[in-house]
């Protein structure tokens, strides 16, 4: 592992960007051994305290696994998201250093009937409009996205190429946000959500419930698979 350049970024911070770069650029992939303590100490001169934290924070951010007497390893990657954050899962993706693409399921205009005319608080036959997209991260399936959006608030939703942009950085726009609500489930998909996010039988879906207000009312009533294997909700808090 050769020495990085010098630069005015603490030492520990160096030691991360250059694992870091290394897994970026595909020389270590997920399960490759990474430098030991040992191995970073003797290769840019710093402590075992400063080599212990650079691995010990990877560790916390899940870019590693650490075993004890065995050695650290590069963990699988595992997309991740906040749960209470109204966030662009294209945002989140590209983040990541990861790209996204959409494919369009269905775009169309519906009515509020049963459950959903209750889910808006608005009479039956209210007109709603309905997308589902698919979102990949690498190519890899990571979102369903169910969503039915309020006509009147968004008149122009059924001509926007989702392909380009995301629901919800549509919305911000045309129906900014004043309050939101998220429900977290934990779900066995149907066989339609199985098959769109490419999930093995017996596997489960993380299910957020999201619903938001603008302009008073309610905008939005979106219902977001994740699959359990390849998606982590976590979240920071502060009292």
């Amino acid at each position: 592992m050769a020495k990085p350049q010098t630069s005015l970024q603490p030492l520990y911070l160096q030691v991360k960007r250059h694992i870091l770069e290394n897994i970026g650029s595909g020389k270590w992939t997920a399960s490759d051994r990474v430098p030991s303590e040992n191995e970073i100490v003797k290769t840019f001169g710093i402590s075992r305290m400063t080599a212990n934290r650079a691995l010990r924070e990877l560790q916390d951010e899940g870019v590693l696994v650490r075993v004890a007497g065995v050695g650290s390893f590069v963990a699988e990657r595992q997309a991740r998201a906040h749960p209470l954050e109204i966030r662009s899962i294209a945002d989140e993706i590209r983040e990541r250093g990861s790209v996204h693409r959409a494919e369009v399921v269905a775009l169309e205009r519906v009515r509020a009937v049963g459950s959903l005319a209750g889910d808006f608080r608005v009479a039956p036959r209210t007109e709603l409009f309905f997308s589902a997209l698919v979102h990949f991260e690498d190519d890899r399936p990571v979102q369903l996205e169910d969503r039915y959006v309020l006509a009147k608030l968004a008149p122009e939703y059924l001509k926007v190429d989702f392909s380009r942009t995301t629901p919800h950085d549509y919305l911000i726009e045309a129906a900014p946000l004043q309050e939101a609500e998220h429900v977290l489930r934990a779900v066995m998909p149907d066989a339609r959500t199985r098959r769109l996010l490419a999930m093995q039988r017996g596997e489960p879906c993380l299910l957020v419930i999201r619903r938001t207000w603008s302009a008073g009312a309610i905008a939005s009533v979106a219902n977001l698979h994740y699959p359990g294997s390849r998606y982590e909700l976590s979240g920071r808090f502060r009292p």
